[in-house]
């Protein structure tokens, strides 16, 4: 590249190679980003992944069904009981499982509590890496009231392991349902203080506003979903348009981005999205909660557990947007084949091409604003 100096003299340059990570805070895991730049400008941003792999799918293919449960609380482990879940939809639906409702309401009381113990780390790591720490502190405050409710549920703070084939573990423990009502009540208030404290700050939503815009017709190409479909303005969630489990009997909005600092699918309509999806979510347990039915949290599902022979894939609505297993049985006590699609996995394919030409302080705000974690990428 040539240029002029002030005396006219031609002047030359040349990009620059620089690893971002794999060990690096803002990566939000063993994420290496190989970035070529001019001076601050990035020409190219390639995501190198891998670091992390270990083999789960093939895993599952060598344990039992009921064995592989503790094996997705590593799939995305601040969204562990989504994981959970979404492994036991799967095997029921293809064994066709009656699960009872009360065993359905306890699972959606638990996936929510950990889709906000989720958007809160997502909060509060993402206002981290842009300069203001005292939000993280926030958002672990609350997040430890959550792993204290997961506590008494399962006896885990991280990796609960509370979902079965057939139900759950263990009934709600006496005091659950009342101290996750007594959570509700004051976590609420607490969204419009987030909003207060950094959401609408100048100097934040400076850095957000018009950076990294995803259209929604590329967002769909892309075949993105979760929070960073939404926040491109397309109202599409499993858990209302492909609905499951008891999710129907429950009212809640679908929050997409509307490009209020900036244009639509900017980074920051993908963290508010996050943040006004913490208020549905307090909005669907306050109605799981009035509605929970007395009764079993288990079918009868045999000891030595073989479903027939046949093929099924089921979709979830976790944090980080669709979980997707599909499973195949040929009647024996392991899956034959099994293949998990990630939220994060997918959405890393569109990182190359909206981080051309942005600023490299950029490149870690892309990265928070997709909310990425790496076991959901390596797998």
């Amino acid at each position: 590249m040539t240029g002029m100096t002030a005396r006219g003299e031609a002047l030359r340059t040349q990009e620059m190679t620089i690893n971002m990570g794999p060990q690096h805070p803002s990566t939000h895991g063993v994420l290496r980003v190989i970035l070529t730049t001019d001076g601050e400008v990035v020409t190219r941003a390639v995501p190198d992944v891998g670091y992390l792999h270990r083999g789960l799918e093939k895993i599952g293919e060598r344990v039992t069904y009921a064995q592989f449960m503790p094996f997705t609380d590593r799939l995305d482990y601040l969204a562990a009981m989504n994981c959970n879940c979404a492994w036991a939809w799967a095997v029921e639906k293809l064994a066709k499982i009656e699960v009872p409702e009360r065993a359905e309401f306890l699972r959606v009381i638990v996936a929510e509590l950990n889709r906000i113990s989720s958007h809160l780390i997502a909060f509060g790591s993402f206002t981290a890496d842009m300069g203001a720490f005292t939000p993280f502190l926030y958002a672990i405050r609350e997040r430890e009231r959550v792993n204290d409710l997961f506590e008494m549920i399962c006896g885990n703070r991280l990796t609960y392991n509370y979902a079965r084939i057939g139900g759950v573990s263990g009934d709600a423990p006496p005091g659950f349902l009342e101290k996750t009502k007594e959570f509700l009540d004051y976590f609420e208030p607490k969204i419009d203080e987030y909003n207060n404290l950094i959401s609408y700050n100048k100097i934040f939503v400076h850095r957000l506003a018009n950076v990294a815009v995803i259209p929604a017709e590329e967002a769909v190409a892309y075949g993105m979903t979760g929070p960073n479909l939404r926040g491109s303005g397309v109202p599409f969630d499993l858990r209302r348009d492909e609905p499951y489990s008891v999710y129907p009997k429950f009212d809640f909005k679908v929050c997409v981005g509307t490009g209020e600092r900036g244009k639509l699918g900017d980074c920051f309509d993908r963290y508010m999205v996050r943040i006004n999806e913490m208020r549905e979510s307090v909005k669907i347990v306050r109605q799981a909660l009035a509605q929970i039915p007395e009764g079993p949290v288990m079918a009868k599902v045999p000891r030595v557990f073989k479903p027939p022979a046949g093929e099924t894939y089921f979709r979830s609505e976790c944090p980080r947007g669709e979980t997707g297993i599909y499973v195949v049985s040929d009647g024996s006590a392991n899956p034959f084949r099994l293949k998990i699609r990630t939220g994060s996995f997918v959405t890393m394919n569109i990182f190359e091409k909206v981080t051309k030409g942005l600023m490299i302080a950029d490149i870690v705000a892309v990265i928070g604003s997709f909310d990425i974690i790496l076991p959901e990428i390596d797998r």
